[in-house]
C-alpha cells in the first residue's frame, strides 16, 4: 500500500518533455528489493523515466505512430497501470506504473507491488495501484487548482509546495486515507469550539462568505454510419462536480437532481464516499440490464458532508433515443478529384443554442489539397491545406430548418504528400463533430438552485449550471467502409 517514486512531467506538443518534480522513497524501495528477491528491477535515472513514459504514452515521436513494444498485438496495455520496458541483455519490466494526465501536465507514480511477482497478481487485488490512482487524481486538482490547464503563475508556486504536501499526505510513501487533495480552501482556521470532533480526513475548517457551487455536465459520444447495414451508436454520461464553501466542522448538504415526465431514468450511478444515505432503488439500474422503462426516475436525492476541495459528487448514464445531431457523409472519388456531400440535422428537441459548433474534416493518404470548390448552406469554412483540412464552423445556431449542408469538389495534386493514417485508406474517411450547449442536457436532467438544502449557521449562495459537450462524435463516409463496434459502445 506504498509507492515508491513519483514524476510531475510537463509536456507540450512540439516540445521536448521536462520533468518538473521528482520523489523517491527510500524505505519503499528496500521493501520493494525485499520482497522481489531475484525479480528485483531497480528504479532508473529521472531521464531514463521521462523518455520510457512519453514513449509508452505515445508522445516521444508523434510522426511515429508504431512502437513493436508498445503496439505489437501480443502486448495488452492496461490502462492507467502502465508496463515499462527497460533496455538491456535482460529483460527488466517496470510495473505497475500508474499515469493520468491533463493538457501538458502528466503525474505518474511506481507502486509497492506487496505479492509475489509471479504469477502476476491482477490489478483489482493491488490496493497500492488504487491508492496511487487517488493521489495523483488529488495532486492534479491541487497543481491546476479550479481550471483544466496548468496556470503559468500558479504552478511553480504549488510545484515549491509539494515537499510539505506530501509530508502530510504521503508520508514516507504511503498515502494517507483521505479524499483528493483539491486546490487550496480560501482559509483553514482551528477547530471551532463545540461538541462536534474533526474528522482525520478534513485538514481544516471553511471560513469565509458561503457558497455552495453545483455544476452538471453531460457528455455524449456517437458513431454514425449512414447505411442500413451497420447501426449508428451513441451513449451519454454525465457527471455532478460540486465545491461547498460552507462553515463548520461537518456541515450537511442536500443536492437534488430531476427528470422531466417523460425522461429515461439514470442508471449506473456511482457517488462519492462522502455521500451519507442513499436509497437503494438509485442503484439498481444499470445500463447492461434491457432498459425498462418503469425503473426509478427521480428525483434523486444526495445527502452529504463535503471536503473542502472541489469533487465530484456523483456519475450517471443515461439511454436516450437519438443524438443531438444526426450526420450524412458521402464521398465519390474520380483520379484525384472526390465529390464530398454533407448533411447535418439537429434534432428537435436539443437546444439550438451552441457556445460552439465545428465540424472537422480531414483527408489521409492523399497529396495535398490544390483546388477546393466547396460551399456550405451556413456558417464558415476554413481550408487547411498543408493538413488536407476542412474545418467547418458552424457557429452559435443552426439555421431555422435545423439543417445545414455541404458541397463540392475537391482535387489532390500538391506538390507533397498529406497527412496519413492506417486507418483511412481509400474512401474510409470520417467527420468529426465539436459542440458545447449550455444549460441544457439531453436527459433533461437538472439540479435546481431552490431545490438545494444546506444546513448551516449562514445562508450560502447556490450557483448551479449544466451544459451538453461531445466528445468522440464521429460521422463516418457512408460510401466506404468503416470500423463498425459490436454492442453498444463502452464507457
Amino acid at each position: 500500500m506504498s509507492l515508491r517514486a513519483l514524476w510531475i512531467i510537463s509536456h507540450d506538443k512540439g516540445e521536448n518533455g521536462s520533468i518538473r518534480f521528482s520523489r523517491r522513497f527510500s524505505t519503499v524501495e528496500h521493501r520493494a528489493k525485499i520482497l522481489a528477491g531475484g525479480s528485483y528491477v531497480a528504479v532508473p535515472e529521472d531521464s531514463i523515466m521521462l523518455q520510457l513514459l512519453l514513449t509508452e504514452l505515445g508522445l516521444s515521436d508523434p510522426q511515429k505512430s508504431y512502437v513493436p513494444l508498445r503496439d505489437d498485438c501480443l502486448y495488452r496495455q492496461r490502462s492507467p497501470a502502465l508496463e515499462l520496458r527497460l533496455d538491456g541483455p535482460v529483460k527488466r519490466v517496470l510495473w505497475p506504473v500508474v499515469a493520468i494526465s491533463q493538457g501538458s501536465l502528466i503525474l505518474a507514480c511506481l507502486c509497492l507491488v506487496d505479492a509475489p511477482a509471479e504469477p502476476r497478481p491482477p490489478l483489482s487485488s493491488l490496493l497500492s495501484v488504487s491508492q496511487g490512482l487517488t493521489l495523483l487524481s488529488g495532486l492534479q486538482t491541487f497543481l491546476l487548482g479550479s481550471g483544466s490547464k496548468p496556470d503559468n503563475e500558479g504552478l511553480p508556486s504549488r510545484l515549491a509546495m509539494l515537499p510539505s504536501v506530501l509530508l502530510q499526505v504521503c508520508p514516507l510513501g504511503t498515502p494517507l486515507d483521505v479524499p483528493p487533495l483539491g486546490a487550496p480552501p480560501v482559509s483553514t482556521v482551528p477547530a471551532p469550539a463545540g461538541s462536534q470532533k474533526q474528522p482525520a480526513w478534513k485538514t481544516g475548517f471553511y471560513r469565509g462568505r458561503a457558497v455552495v457551487n453545483i455544476a452538471l455536465l453531460e457528455t455524449v459520444r456517437s458513431m454514425q454510419y449512414g447505411n442500413q447495414s451497420q447501426q449508428d451508436l451513441w451513449d451519454v454520461y454525465g457527471t455532478v462536480t460540486c465545491k461547498c464553501d460552507v462553515e463548520g466542522v461537518l456541515p450537511n448538504v442536500m443536492v437534488t437532481l430531476t427528470l422531466p415526465p417523460n425522461g429515461s431514468p439514470l442508471q449506473d450511478i456511482l457517488v462519492h464516499p462522502c455521500v451519507t444515505s442513499l436509497d437503494s432503488s438509485i442503484l439498481v439500474s444499470s445500463s447492461v440490464d434491457n432498459f425498462d422503462s418503469s425503473g426509478f426516475s427521480g428525483p434523486y436525492k444526495f445527502p452529504f458532508s463535503p471536503p473542502l476541495e472541489p469533487f465530484r459528487l456523483c456519475s450517471y448514464t443515461s439511454q436516450v433515443p437519438v443524438p443531438p445531431i444526426l450526420g450524412l457523409y458521402q464521398l465519390k472519388e474520380d483520379d484525384n478529384l472526390l465529390r464530398v456531400s454533407v448533411t447535418l440535422k439537429l434534432h428537435e428537441s436539443v437546444k439550438n443554442s451552441f457556445e460552439y459548433c465545428d465540424a472537422h474534416i480531414p483527408f489521409f493518404n492523399r497529396d495535398q489539397m490544390s483546388v477546393v470548390d466547396v460551399k456550405v448552406s451556413s456558417g464558415q469554412l476554413d481550408v487547411v491545406k498543408e493538413k488536407n483540412l476542412l474545418v467547418w464552423i458552424l457557429g452559435q445556431k443552426f439555421p431555422k430548418s435545423r439543417e445545414v449542408t455541404m458541397e463540392g469538389r475537391i482535387s489532390f495534386s500538391g506538390p507533397a504528400p498529406g497527412p496519413t493514417d492506417p486507418l483511412c485508406t481509400e474512401l474510409t474517411a470520417y467527420i468529426r463533430l465539436y459542440f458545447k450547449v449550455p444549460d441544457t442536457t439531453l436527459s433533461g436532467c437538472s439540479v435546481d438552485q431552490h431545490s438545494v438544502q444546506v444546513y448551516s449557521s449562514a445562508k450560502p449562495r447556490i450557483i448551479t449550471s449544466r451544459e451538453l459537450q461531445a466528445k468522440e462524435y464521429y460521422i463516418w463516409n457512408s460510401t466506404g467502409t468503416a470500423p463498425v463496434s459490436s454492442g453498444q459502445v463502452m464507457l
